[in-house]
């Protein structure tokens, strides 16, 4: 499956590469909205929130109503999660929240799964260098994400990797990095970072792995 990925920053959508350098930048949200109109997920990325630097909060609900979202970037807690469940979105994906000093807090997961439910939960793998890096890609830490995806199994209903060296690129995603990921776990798992073509989506799921698309799209080389 496909999943096109809104991403906004200062009230744009945008297109970063390696989460650092801007790409692409479209002032009107409206016509992104109507081409992913007909797919029944779309991701939707808060990427000021993420980072720090601030929050489309408004925007991420103007969407979040209108399209059927997965929504991520700064829910660092169970208000964040619930605001945004409450404002539209399908589900919430949580990353950096579910590390505490750089080590996987299973505890805080298990919580946030009892507050809000598996189903509406994605877990966010998002890899550097063979490691899952938090807080906006800007901390690496010791966990990798075969690691990551033991430990979280229970409490959320998809896992969501990010190849972040390769996110941008248009260089092609790593297929030999999922395959352990999918055989660990009969969860929902879900590819970024470096998507190029229908053939690579195409192989993902003969794989059992859904596909978030940015970049190909925004640049015309996956029609949607």
């Amino acid at each position: 499956m496909l999943i096109p990925s809104i991403d906004l920053m200062g009230g744009k959508v945008v297109q970063l590469v390696q989460g650092k350098k801007k790409a692409l930048e479209f002032d009107d949200s409206e016509e992104w909205i109507a081409r992913f109109s007909k797919y029944p997920l779309v991701q939707l990325i808060d990427l000021d929130a993420a980072m720090g630097t601030g929050n489309n909060t408004r925007l991420v609900g103007q969407i979040a109503r209108r399209l059927p979202c997965q929504v991520g970037g700064g829910i660092r807690s169970l208000e964040a999660a619930q605001t945004m469940l409450d404002a539209g979105a399908r589900r919430v994906i949580v990353a950096s929240a579910l590390f505490a000093d750089g080590r996987l807090d299973t505890r805080f997961a298990e919580e946030f799964a009892r507050a809000v439910g598996n189903s509406r939960l994605v877990f966010a793998l998002d890899a550097i260098g063979g490691r899952v890096t938090i807080q906006g890609w800007r901390k690496v830490t010791d966990v990798t994400p075969l690691e990551m995806i033991r430990a979280l199994d229970a409490y959320c209903e998809a896992f969501l990797y990010t190849h972040v060296d390769s996110e941008g690129l248009l260089e092609g995603f790593p297929r030999s990095v999922i395959g352990p990921l999918r055989e660990a776990t009969g969860r929902q798992l879900i590819a970024a970072g470096g998507i190029k073509s229908q053939e690579e989506i195409d192989a993902l799921d003969r794989m059992g792995v859904d596909a978030v698309v940015g970049m190909a799209i925004y640049q015309g080389l996956i029609p949607v």
